[in-house]
């Protein structure tokens, strides 16, 4: 048994190397498996300052060094050369002379006197090159390029100040720090000295000339030099997609298969939830999609019960970053209503719970308002409920509408001196009348709750009240309607015109109905009655028959005028408890999402299945 051999083979295979290692494709969209895997182990590794001298490095180096040493040799070697040179000459000369006097005492002590001569010579006419002293190799590798590294800018111990204990960089010698300080005083007088040269009222008339318009204050405080916050954002962006990308992937892939099944029936898939925790205790009181970038929205924040009123919030979401807002502004009151401009993208129009307006510039780098009223220009003396973006006016100054409960429907524009006022209409409510003084008999203000322009005829716009009636009115006739709709039991909520088919106009209600007008009839075309409060009502922007309401028990209903006249293709919860109500719904003008915002303070974005966004057939 002591002589019987045993076999082994050692294989160059690491035992340790995995074997089952897969790698996504993407070109065909499925996990691989890898063929090769390194079987490489490495037990030991140092890394060594020697050179091999017969190495092609070594023989560079080496001639590099012999050059530039005989470049550096003393110029006393080469003079004190000379000398012996001359004093060899001086010798061979008188050696010659006595060589010729003795000629004659032999022909072998001649032959020896001119070899030595010629030797002699011989060496006086090509002196020996100086013997360089050997240096030793340097190490190529151990150095540190400068240009490599990055700036290591001192940290003083006073300017620590967000750390709790500062340290102090003993490295840094006081000159360091009085020519640190003295470049970065110098950078700031610059910075102040361009502010002093450019003031905003010469920007803004050289861009007036370079462009032939006038320009409003807003647009000279913009700044599009890029700061690290923008970068900051694209990698936070960066990571939330990777940690999102489920839903990602189902927002750009997903289409839900089993609406071929469901006989015209659609679904909404849940996708990103914004919230922040500065606003849990607040309710979303508007959303506003940016006209430019399809996937920037704003969210106002505030409260509706009369007994829990504070401060406001405006955030503005992307669904780029669902984490985090992109902008955040703060409020003294509530903020009820907000509007994105058409043609200034970064303007944004808010309504407050106190009755005033205001105006925010998202390229301003603080977070208060550009603009605001005061009781003085003329604010609202109730909450104002919504307001809308018009055409610029003549003098090409921007200028919003704003609507109260006061009764009043205001024009603001945004001259230099802020905003200014312009009473519109003020509504009154018909046939109740107050006995004022001496007799006089004053009619009741009503109270108006929604508003919305006609999208062709600019002087022409409906007016929802609190008594439940719509009023068709015209920016020409301050004291006069147009035409009056008994529309609803209970205040209308909502009142949105089609964005395609020019006479029809969509209004919903706390008395639980939607109804569809022709605004040269008096009697509705369709009337859906939900079962529930209707909060918020909003078309598609894609089809003229789609359109999707809100209801107060958490509901989202999406109907489909063309596909079904009479029950809604969808109605899908979309708020998990009941105390939580949602209050608005907005369509995305590009994708097919839909956002809706309750009371909790959370915005929810929904994806419409294949079967809620057909587009209509083209009739020829």
């Amino acid at each position: 048994e002591l002589k019987e051999e045993f076999t082994r083979i050692l294989k160059a295979n690491n035992p340790y190397a995995p074997q089952n290692i897969v790698r996504y494709s993407f070109k065909k969209r499925a996990y691989k498996p890898i063929n090769y895997v390194d079987q490489m182990a490495i037990h030991f590794s140092m890394n060594g300052n020697m050179i091999l001298k017969d190495s092609d490095e070594g023989r560079r180096q080496s001639i590099k060094l012999s050059t530039t040493a005989a470049e550096k040799a003393p110029v006393e070697t080469s003079a004190v050369t000379s000398e012996e040179a001359e004093i060899k000459d001086e010798d061979s000369t008188g050696d010659t002379q006595a060589a010729g006097e003795e000629e004659g005492e032999g022909s072998g002590t001649a032959e020896v006197a001119e070899a030595v001569e010629a030797v002699e010579a011989v060496e006086a006419e090509e002196p020996a090159p100086p013997r360089v002293k050997e240096q030793k190799l340097a190490n190529r590798f151990n150095f540190i390029e400068s240009a490599s590294r990055t700036v290591n800018r001192p940290m003083q111990e006073s300017a620590c100040q967000t750390d709790p204990t500062p340290r102090k960089d003993f490295s840094a010698t006081p000159t360091q720090w009085e020519i640190y300080d003295a470049y970065v005083e110098e950078l700031q007088k610059i910075a102040m000295s361009k502010m002093k040269a450019k003031p905003k009222a010469q920007i803004a008339e050289t861009e007036d000339k370079n462009k032939g318009r006038k320009l409003t204050p807003l647009e000279s405080q913009s700044d599009d030099l890029p700061t690290f916050s923008d970068t900051a954002k694209v990698l936070e962006r960066m990571v939330d997609q990777s940690g999102f990308d489920d839903i990602a992937q189902d927002f750009k892939y997903f289409e839900d298969a089993s609406d071929e099944y469901r006989d015209q029936q659609g679904t909404l898939l849940p996708l990103w939830k914004f919230q922040a925790d500065k606003t849990k205790r607040l309710a979303v009181t508007d959303i506003s999609w940016n006209p430019k970038h399809k996937d920037l929205f704003a969210a106002g924040y505030g409260s509706y019960d009369f007994t829990k009123q504070g401060q406001g919030m405006l955030l503005v979401y992307t669904m780029k970053n669902p984490s985090f807002p992109e902008y955040i502004f703060s409020s003294e009151s509530g903020i009820m209503c907000l509007d994105f401009h058409n043609d200034y993208p970064y303007l944004v129009a808010v309504g407050f719970y106190d009755g005033n307006v205001a105006i925010y510039n998202l390229n301003k780098a603080t977070s208060q308002r550009s603009h605001k009223s005061s009781p003085k220009s003329g604010k609202h003396t109730e909450p104002v409920w919504q307001v809308k973006w018009q055409k610029d006016d003549i003098e090409n100054n921007v200028n919003f509408f704003s609507i109260s409960s006061d009764g009043r429907i205001v024009s603001w524009t945004l001259v230099k001196s802020g905003l200014v006022h312009t009473d519109i209409i003020k509504l009154s409510v018909e046939g109740t009348t107050t006995e004022g003084p001496e007799g006089l008999q004053l009619q009741n203000p009503g109270c108006g709750t929604s508003f919305d322009f006609h999208k062709e005829i600019d002087y022409l716009f409906l007016v929802g009240t609190e008594e439940g009636k719509i009023y068709k009115c015209s920016k020409f006739y301050s004291r006069q309607f147009l035409d009056v709709f008994e529309a609803h039991h209970m205040p209308v909520d909502s009142i949105r015109w089609n964005p395609y088919h020019m006479k029809v106009f969509i209004s919903c209600s706390s008395d639980w109905t939607v109804k569809i007008w022709d605004h040269t009839i008096k009697t509705p075309m369709f009337i859906y009655n939900l079962n529930s409060a209707v909060g918020d009502v909003a078309w598609s922007p894609y089809s003229s028959t789609v359109f999707a309401a809100v209801t107060t028990d958490g509901k989202a209903h999406v109907f489909d005028l063309n596909i079904n006249k009479y029950e809604a293709l969808c109605t899908q919860l979309v708020v998990g408890k009941k105390k939580y109500k949602p209050t608005c719904i907005q369509f995305n003008p590009v994708y097919p999402v839909v956002i809706i915002g309750d009371e909790r303070g959370h915005v929810t974005s929904l994806k419409l299945s294949p079967n809620l966004r057909k587009m209509p057939k083209v009739r020829r």
